[in-house]
């Protein structure tokens, strides 16, 4: 059904209810007749009329692009001078009809009581009008907000692939030569991470348990370039594997330890990877030996502004992420994902 099906039999059924509720009130006040009731039914006609005029004139005016306080006073002037029309309205119909008292009709408190009744009514329909607006505007809001969120994390993601493919192929390009047998199983590997990273592609959040693997064949990979200049420990709470995270999160902040830190050593380092499920969520934690240079080499922000980037658009402000030297010699990445 579209909005403006829903406009209209909202403004039928609406004022029909309220025609009925007063037809009903006076009834059980004994002062009805069958004048009255006509009176009433035509009275909903012309309620229905002249809410769709000021309706009109509202999308005419482009008032609802008006923030809510240069509205308000718009619509408590409309609604006193609408409820003018309504009262003359009323005094037309009793002229018409030959039930006209000029004595009580045109007195102060019953001109008064008319336009205030009236001005209530009309602001109650306006406070329901804009109420809907409201909520509709919001929806389209955040249904665009998500379009735009999700068009930055195909970008991001994106990004991330291409940046290691060509890592992983260095890896294997160095074994080629060396060891044939070694090199065909490393490029099955990194056709299995491929593979995973295919099928996550425009997915927002894997299982714990596919980006897990993904870094173990990852580190598989790169275990061939360094040798033994590159160590890797893993203790993984069986927890973790409850949760789902952005895919390749972990694999980026792997490699970024490595390429910056541990291949940066002679002797080279140790890459741990540690989780721990807590009241605040899965405790991330990625160490690596090396120093945390912030801001002084350029290259070493990309990975961890990728991170931080999509960590901001899927939890705003409920993911934490935190980078620094832990002591002389360790680089600890911590990343909090909320429950």
């Amino acid at each position: 059904m579209n909005k403006n099906k829903i406009y209209w039999l909202c403004q039928i059924f609406g004022w029909t209810i309220f025609g009925l509720l007063q037809i009903f009130l006076f009834s059980v006040a004994g002062a009805i007749d069958e004048f009255f009731v006509i009176s009433q039914l035509i009275q909903v006609i012309f309620y229905i009329l002249l809410t769709h005029l000021f309706r009109e004139l509202v999308l005419r005016l482009g008032w609802l692009k008006y923030k809510w306080y240069s509205l308000i006073p718009r619509f408590i002037l409309g609604s006193f001078l609408l409820s003018i029309l309504h009262y003359l309205f009323i005094i037309g119909v009793s002229w018409a009809t030959g039930d006209l008292n000029p004595q009580t009709d045109f007195s102060f408190f019953s001109i008064m009581a008319s336009l205030m009744v009236s001005i209530g009514v009309l602001l109650f329909w306006s406070l329901l009008y804009l109420s809907f607006h409201y909520f509709e505007r919001y929806n389209k809001s955040l249904q665009h907000e998500a379009t735009l969120k999700e068009v930055e994390l195909n970008n991001l993601k994106s990004q991330l692939n291409p940046h290691f493919i060509f890592n992983a192929l260095n890896s294997i390009r160095a074994l080629v030569d060396e060891d044939p047998a070694k090199s065909k199983n490393a490029i099955t590997q990194l056709s299995n991470i491929l593979r995973n990273s295919l099928s996550t592609e425009r997915k927002k959040l894997v299982p714990f348990e596919e980006e897990i693997r993904t870094v173990k064949d990852y580190l598989e990979l790169e275990a061939i370039r360094y040798e033994e200049r590159l160590k890797a420990i893993m203790d993984i709470d069986p927890k973790s594997y409850d949760y789902y995270i952005p895919p390749l999160m972990i694999q980026t902040l792997v490699e970024n330890g490595i390429k910056h830190g541990v291949s940066t050593l002679k002797s080279g380092g140790v890459i741990k990877i540690e989780t721990e499920v807590t009241a605040e969520g899965l405790n991330i934690r990625i160490s690596n030996t090396g120093q945390f240079m912030n801001g002084r080499t350029p290259s070493i922000g990309y990975g961890l502004l990728n991170t931080r980037k999509r960590l901001e658009l899927i939890y705003g402000e409920n993911a934490r992420f935190n980078i620094g030297n832990n002591n002389s010699n360790t680089v600890l990445t911590e990343i909090i994902i909320p429950e």
